[in-house]
């Protein structure tokens, strides 16, 4: 017997480019599997929020959010608050700002959710456009010139000290391997 889950969230983030943008949209569902067939609710959330991020400074430039599917007739009149994320940068201390413009009693816990995840979202997507974009030598020298400041202290390996700085120093560049990445002790 297949095990039916009592709660059942999908969240997906697209990031596209256009010139001199990225778009990302971002959708959130939640479903109650166990209700399907029955007079239950079976889908409560299908939200998404759709943001333009300019690509010379990562500056959200336009954000739309929308609901679809709500618990509550009222949900949707926060809709129109998250526009307010135009002029935010997606970088150093995007998310702390998310969080003090639409969190808890100020927004919807949901699609504050979705705006926090597109940060790291939008910065993935500059190493693979620029893998997508240039042959793989031009990809590496897009990376090397414009450096990994933007990366500083995301994470434990991109720490001022961490591997991903070594590796750098290295001669290492994303993209040019396979991953996971050789560890800096291979890389010496």
């Amino acid at each position: 017997m297949t095990e039916v889950p009592t709660h059942q969230r999908r969240i997906e983030l697209d990031v596209f480019e256009r010139e001199g943008d990225f778009a990302v949209v971002a959708r959130l569902r939640d479903d109650r599997p166990w209700a399907k067939g029955t007079n239950k609710v079976e889908h409560v959330h299908d939200m998404e929020l759709r943001i333009t991020v300019r690509r010379s400074d990562l500056t959200i430039t336009e954000a739309r959010a929308e609901m679809r599917r709500f618990p509550h007739a009222e949900c949707p009149q926060i809709e129109e608050a998250f526009s307010g994320l135009v002029g935010l940068s997606v970088t150093r201390g995007y998310t702390r700002a998310v969080q003090e413009h639409f969190g808890r009693a100020l927004g919807c816990a949901h699609l504050e959710f979705l705006a926090r995840a597109i940060g790291p979202v939008v910065v993935q997507a500059v190493p693979s456009s620029a893998s997508r974009k240039r042959d793989e030598n031009q990809a590496h020298e897009v990376m090397a010139e414009s450096g990994t400041a933007w990366l500083a202290d995301t994470c434990h390996v991109w720490a001022k000290e961490g591997p991903g700085p070594k590796k750098i120093a290295l001669g290492w560049r994303p993209g040019r391997s396979s991953y996971p990445a050789p560890s800096v002790e291979e890389l010496a």
